[in-house]
């Protein structure tokens, strides 16, 4: 499982022009599985989502396709985990 990270960078003024782009990037995550919660981060930093159902290799490259990234718009970051307990509402990421 993994938490990317997408902070702004100095050329953020372009997200608007970029937002379709990145909304349709989400949207392929969500419809392939990968993704399982997108939203904001706090006072407008960017934003997180979080993934699962894929190798680090192959969602750097799913990371690296978002028009955000590639824009040098936000830096991603990603953080690989391994859950190991869970609420029992969860308890299907733990498989």
């Amino acid at each position: 499982m993994f938490i990317v990270t997408l902070k702004f960078n100095e050329n953020r003024a372009q997200a608007p022009h970029l937002m379709d782009g990145h909304m349709a990037w989400l949207k392929r995550g969500f419809d392939e599985g990968v993704f399982l919660l997108a939203g904001s981060l706090p006072s407008s930093q960017g934003g997180a989502v979080l993934a699962h159902n894929t190798e680090l290799e192959d969602l750097q490259a799913r990371v690296g396709d978002d028009p955000f990234v590639s824009e040098n718009v936000v830096s991603a970051d990603i953080l690989e985990f391994t859950p190991a307990k869970s609420d029992e509402r969860l308890s299907f990421l733990l498989a």
